[in-house]
C-alpha cells in the first residue's frame, strides 16, 4: 500500500518525465480566501465584457463541483520560453505565447500520456483535466500546489524558472499529499506595475478592463479611443509585465516542437502586417490561438495601432 507521498512522487517523476516544468498537489477543497477577492473584482466590473467570468462562480471556487468526490487537485506548468523574437523593431507585436501552435490543445495532448499513467498506477480513478478551458482558478491552484506564488502582476513565477509558462490541472478523487503553498518573493519590486502602458495593474491585482490583451483579445467591439497611443505596438496580448519582471531573467527555451515560431512570422516587416491578406492570416496562423481573434479582428488592432 503506498503512502500519500509515494503516490505524489509518482505522479511527479512522471510529470517531469513527461517534460512538464512542475508538478504540484493541494487538497481539493473551497477557494474561502479566493471567493471575496474574486466577487469583489467581478462588483467592480474588473472583467470587462469577459461574461463568462461571472458564470459558474460557485465551479470556480470549489473542485468538487466538477468532479464528484474529488479529493486532490494536481497543478502543473508548462514552459513555453521563446527567445527568438520579432526582426522587425517596428513591426506590430504579438505575445511570445502565441508564436507556436494553440497551446490549450498541445498541453492538452501532453496532459494525456500522464493521465494514462495515472489510471494504470492507481486503478479506476475519477478525473478531469483542465487546461485554461473550463472555471477552474489556476493561479490559486498553482501557488497552492506550491508550483509559484502569484506575483503583484498575477501571474504566477518560480524561483529559478519565471513566468514564462502554462498552467493546467487535473482534478482527481485520488488522495495525494498536498505540498506547501510558495511564498512571495517579490519584495519591494513594483517593475510590472510602473511599465504597464495602460496601468492596468495594482499590487497583486489586474484591472482587466484595462489590460492590452483585453482591449486586442476579449473586446469585441471598437477599442476605447482613450487608449489610443498607449498599446505599444501590441497586435494580439502584451509580455510587457513579464518581460520586465527580474525573475523572468532564469526562464530556459521550451523543449516543445508546437510551440517554435514559423520564420516567415517572425520575419514579417511593419508594413507586410499592414498589407496582410485574409490569406495570409489562415496560413500564418493556421492552429495559432492568434486565430481567436479572428481576420477582422487583428485587422482592427492593426488600424488602431496605425491611426493612434
Amino acid at each position: 500500500m503506498l503512502t500519500l507521498r509515494e503516490r505524489s512522487d509518482l505522479i511527479k517523476a512522471k510529470a517531469r518525465e513527461l517534460g512538464f516544468l512542475a508538478c504540484g498537489m493541494a487538497r481539493a477543497e473551497f477557494l474561502s480566501e479566493e471567493a471575496p477577492r474574486l466577487e469583489q473584482w467581478l462588483r467592480e466590473g474588473r472583467h470587462g465584457e469577459m461574461g463568462y467570468m461571472a458564470n459558474h462562480f460557485d465551479l470556480r471556487l470549489d473542485p468538487r463541483k466538477l468532479v464528484d468526490g474529488a479529493k486532490s487537485v494536481i497543478s502543473l506548468a508548462y514552459n513555453y520560453y521563446t527567445p527568438p523574437q520579432q526582426q522587425d523593431p517596428e513591426a506590430p507585436k504579438i505575445s511570445t505565447y502565441a508564436y507556436g501552435r494553440d497551446y490549450h490543445k498541445v498541453v492538452k495532448q501532453r496532459l494525456k500520456p500522464l493521465v494514462a499513467f495515472i489510471n494504470d498506477r492507481f486503478g479506476d480513478v475519477a478525473l478531469r483535466t483542465f487546461v485554461d478551458s473550463a472555471p477552474v482558478l489556476e493561479k490559486a491552484w498553482a501557488q497552492r500546489s506550491g508550483v509559484g506564488w502569484v506575483g503583484k502582476h498575477t501571474n504566477i513565477i518560480r524561483q529559478g524558472a519565471g513566468s514564462f509558462f502554462f498552467l493546467c490541472e487535473i482534478i482527481i478523487d485520488l488522495e495525494l499529499e498536498p505540498d506547501a503553498p510558495v511564498t512571495d518573493h517579490c519584495g519591494t519590486c513594483r517593475r510590472c506595475i510602473d511599465a504597464c502602458p495602460t496601468q492596468a495593474i495594482t499590487p497583486y491585482g489586474v484591472d482587466g478592463s484595462k489590460c492590452i490583451s483585453y482591449f486586442t483579445i476579449e473586446l469585441k467591439g471598437a477599442i476605447p479611443a482613450e487608449v489610443a497611443g498607449k498599446l505599444n505596438d501590441w497586435a494580439f496580448g502584451c509580455d510587457v509585465c513579464q518581460q520586465v519582471c527580474p525573475w523572468n531573467r532564469f526562464s530556459v527555451p521550451h523543449n516543445e516542437p508546437s510551440f517554435t515560431p514559423k520564420p516567415a512570422l517572425l520575419g514579417l516587416t511593419k508594413d507586410e502586417w499592414h498589407g496582410m491578406t485574409e490569406v495570409v492570416f489562415g496560413k500564418l496562423f493556421e492552429g495559432s490561438a492568434v486565430k481567436r481573434t479572428k481576420y477582422e479582428g487583428l485587422r482592427r488592432n492593426l488600424r488602431f495601432l496605425r491611426e493612434g
